[in-house]
């Protein structure tokens, strides 16, 4: 008769480190539902994302620790997640039910961000996540030309607007509330509130992620949006050229005056791949994005190849990682993606005191 035990088994899982966090499963709380059925053993590991690169491994490595243990003769692991709740600065208002905030930034326009949010944003949802997107590029809203829903109102329940969901993603934009002919005159005060109402007064349900599309540059609506809500972390988009890395270099700045961590950049139109013979040329110069990370000191998120797919995508409403699934423009989203993901969890797994003395810094 073998002496197994729940203490056995936890102290056997203990060995699993989560890369990330640098802690061990247990004591990070990811195990759940431990029971031992006389040699079955089963439990659930609990992630911080669904988009872990190393989920697979962990479930395995799992596996053949316990199965080692004295007594045992059968092993079911359930691979899950739950994604934490970002803390936010103190005086901002969270929004109900949504989790993390990540703002789409980029220093200047024609880089394309609003490519990289809506990507980012499907990537996420296609890893199991519930995201949203709130097209707040109150100039040129372009995101649900880029969803393929069109100009389709959304519809007032109890008072809230219901976003227009496409691809598995919810979606609020200005294009949707003013028809497209017409020009967006607004000013400082005035986008203030408009953005304040897309955060308030849109029913987003449970979200995991919403992701903002902000306007190109570093001027009110950025400010306001950073002073109105809790967001997680900035992902900056840039292309190689040096003209678009000292923009950025300005985004950096107003992020930290506002206690936005930035999560990292992306380098958008990084090389182009010819299809008919797979030569890879860099149009726009090279390694800018990981210079720029290197010297701020942040995380390099990863590259996205130029690719008449993206463009194509964008155009048709079906954005390359559901379009062309298997494009290496596809791919480097997804990636780009799962590094979100991880950049999240690891700020919203801080301990309290980095987020207080953060914001006492400025």
């Amino acid at each position: 008769m073998s002496n197994l035990s729940e203490s056995a088994v936890l102290e056997s899982l203990k060995q699993i480190i989560d890369p990330d966090l640098r802690k061990d499963i247990v004591t990070l709380g990811f195990v759940r539902d431990l029971s031992i059925d006389g040699g079955k053993v089963s439990f659930r590991i609990v992630l911080t994302t669904p988009a872990c690169p190393v989920k697979e491994e962990m479930e395995s490595h799992a596996i053949d620790i316990v199965s080692a243990l004295d007594g045992v003769s059968e092993v079911d692991v359930t691979m899950d997640a739950e994604v934490p709740q970002g803390r936010g600065v103190a005086n901002n208002v969270a929004i109900p039910g949504v989790k993390n905030i990540i703002a789409v930034s980029s220093g200047k326009g024609g880089v394309g961000k609003s490519t990289v949010a809506v990507n980012l944003a499907v990537a996420l949802a296609a890893n199991g996540a519930r995201v949203g997107i709130m097209d707040a590029d109150v100039y040129g809203p372009n995101v649900p030309l880029m969803l393929g829903t069109g100009y389709d109102q959304p519809d007032v329940i109890d008072g809230q607007l219901r976003p227009i969901e496409a691809h598995g993603i919810k979606m609020i934009s200005m294009a949707v509330l003013v028809p497209p002919d017409k020009p967006m005159i607004l000013r400082g005060p005035m986008l203030h509130g408009v953005i304040r109402q897309f955060l308030t007064d849109v029913n987003w349900g449970q979200l995991d992620y919403l992701v903002v599309d902000m306007p190109p540059g570093t001027g009110d609506v950025q400010l306001s949006l950073a002073q109105l809500v809790p967001v997680q972390g900035a992902v900056l988009v840039t292309t190689p050229q040096e003209v678009s890395l000292a923009d950025v270099r300005r985004a950096v700045n107003m992020f930290e005056q506002v206690n936005v961590p930035v999560l990292g950049v992306i380098e958008n139109m990084s090389y182009f791949i010819a299809p008919d013979t797979g030569t890879k040329y860099e149009i726009f110069g090279k390694g800018g994005g990981q210079k720029l990370a290197d010297e701020y000191g942040l995380n390099f998120l990863g590259e996205v190849p130029l690719g008449m797919e993206v463009r194509e995508g964008g155009d048709t409403g079906k954005p390359v990682v559901v379009s062309a699934p298997d494009s290496p423009q596809a791919a480097a989203f997804r990636k780009v993606a799962e590094e979100v993901a991880r950049r999240i969890s690891i700020e919203a797994m801080k301990p309290e005191l980095t987020i207080l003395t953060r914001s006492h810094q400025h």
